[in-house]
C-alpha cells in the first residue's frame, strides 16, 4: 500500500458546544445518519466535535479542502460494532478520490479522540 494523503485537525469543544445549539448548523454540517446516531450519546458536544474534526482532516488528506462541490455534510463518520470510527464512502466521495488521487482502489483510515477541551482526528488515504 502507498499513502497518498494524510490530514489532521483539532477542534475546540467549547466552540462546537455553542454551534450545535443552532439546529441549522447541525443540519448543514452533519448527515441525517450522524444526527440520528448522536441521540444515543449523552455527550453530544464531543460526539459532534470529533466528527467535525474528522471531516476537516478528510478534506486535508484529499488535498482540496472544501472545493469542487465537496461539503462537510458529504463526509459521514459512523462506528462499527466495536466502536471504531470509519468514513462511509458515498459515490460522491469515491468519485472525488478517484479523480484527485487518480486511483480506483483505495482505503481510508480514521482515528479520532477527545479530551475535555479538544477533539482531534487523523486521516490517511492509501492506494491498495
Amino acid at each position: 500500500m502507498k499513502t497518498i494523503g494524510i490530514g489532521v485537525d483539532i477542534v475546540d469543544n467549547n466552540r462546537i458546544k455553542s454551534l450545535i445549539k443552532n439546529k441549522k448548523f447541525v443540519n448543514r454540517i452533519f448527515s441525517k445518519k450522524e444526527i440520528s446516531i448522536s441521540k444515543k450519546y449523552l455527550n453530544k458536544t464531543n460526539f459532534f466535535s470529533k466528527r467535525f474534526a474528522a471531516k476537516e482532516s478528510f478534506a486535508k488528506a484529499l488535498g482540496t479542502g472544501f472545493r469542487n462541490n465537496l461539503n462537510l455534510k458529504d463526509i459521514e463518520i459512523i462506528n462499527d460494532k466495536l466502536g471504531k470510527p470509519y468514513y462511509l464512502i458515498s459515490p460522491k466521495i469515491e468519485k472525488l478520490i478517484k479523480k484527485k488521487k487518480k486511483s480506483k482502489n483505495f482505503q481510508l483510515f480514521l482515528s479520532i479522540s477527545d479530551e475535555k477541551d479538544y477533539s482531534v482526528a487523523f486521516t490517511i488515504i492509501q492506494i491498495i
